[in-house]
């Protein structure tokens, strides 16, 4: 039980440490880019199988 309880305080001290630094904030950006990236290429998925004639789904 000592054990589990040394790995997830280390665990929270890297996700501190982490958090608490500028990493946070560029990886919520970056996510945030992706997100909308990869909308964008789901829907001119659908729009070119609809154009080519194929149902969405």
């Amino acid at each position: 039980m000592l054990g589990w309880a040394l790995g997830f305080f280390i665990l929270a001290i890297v996700a501190a440490a982490l958090g608490f630094g500028g990493i946070a904030g560029a990886s919520a950006g970056i996510a945030q880019i992706l997100f909308f990236v990869f909308l964008a290429l789901l829907v001119l998925t659908f729009v070119a199988r609809a154009v080519r004639g194929r149902s969405p789904m």
